[in-house]
């Protein structure tokens, strides 16, 4: 079964969490990929490439899907889009309620800019420049659900300082989760939206969520 962690807007795969969590797993004997969801342009980003590029990796496999921020949004947008291939979900801040959180953000004028562009700059926090990013983006976001839910077990992990993902986003989430029956538990942490404060505390809460999720795929067995 393949374990993959999708990377959150303008990171990449030397982000400090991805890395972490991959050499826990390392420990373990089990492989985390983290593939550069920039490529082949930034410019070009959008939740649908990165659903085609989940689907190109897994090419029809099983996986634990690991998500950080719009990374945890297309994670668990994926699941629910694919049902039966994720096994369980460790979402990190994810960025639900995409497209109208980014609009509210942005501004009527500067939304109007981009528009007219069909472009804007954004900080690339894993390249240190800024890059251009195509009105396509926010085009492509407002055709998915705002909460999609996964059919594996999720563990939400959000920071009760989170200026960039509110935490009510994660407690809504969950709360739909639990009112359609599925398995979804969400632990704050005294943290801002990085969730690096506590690196130990982290990996606790995700090994955890993945024994219990071999546990209940023993019992199903």
């Amino acid at each position: 079964m393949r374990h993959l962690w999708l990377h959150g807007f303008a990171s990449g795969p030397t982000s400090s969490k991805g890395r972490f969590v991959r050499d826990r797993l390392a420990g373990r004997g089990t492989s985390l990929e983290i593939p550069d969801l920039n490529q082949p342009a930034f410019r070009e980003l959008s939740v649908s490439r990165m659903l085609r590029q989940i689907d190109a990796i897994l090419d029809g496999e099983e996986a634990v899907l690991f998500g950080s921020s719009l990374g945890g949004y297309t994670a668990s947008l994926w699941s629910a889009l694919r049902p039966g291939r994720a096994r369980a979900l460790v979402l990190l801040a994810p960025a639900f309620d995409l497209a109208a959180r980014w609009k509210q953000r942005t501004g009527g004028d500067e939304l109007r800019r981009w528009r007219d562009r069909g472009e804007a700059l954004f900080d690339h926090h894993a390249w240190g420049r800024k890059e251009p990013l195509s009105i396509g983006f926010l085009d492509d976001a407002e055709r998915y659900e705002p909460f999609p839910l996964p059919d594996a077990p999720t563990l939400v992990l959000q920071g009760n300082h989170d200026e960039v993902v509110a935490p009510e986003l994660a407690s809504e989430f969950v709360r739909r989760m639990r009112e359609r029956g599925r398995e979804a538990r969400l632990v704050l942490l005294d943290d801002g939206h990085e969730l690096t404060a506590d690196l130990p505390r982290l990996w606790r809460e995700i090994e955890g969520h993945l024994a219990n999720a071999n546990a209940d795929d023993t019992r199903r067995g």
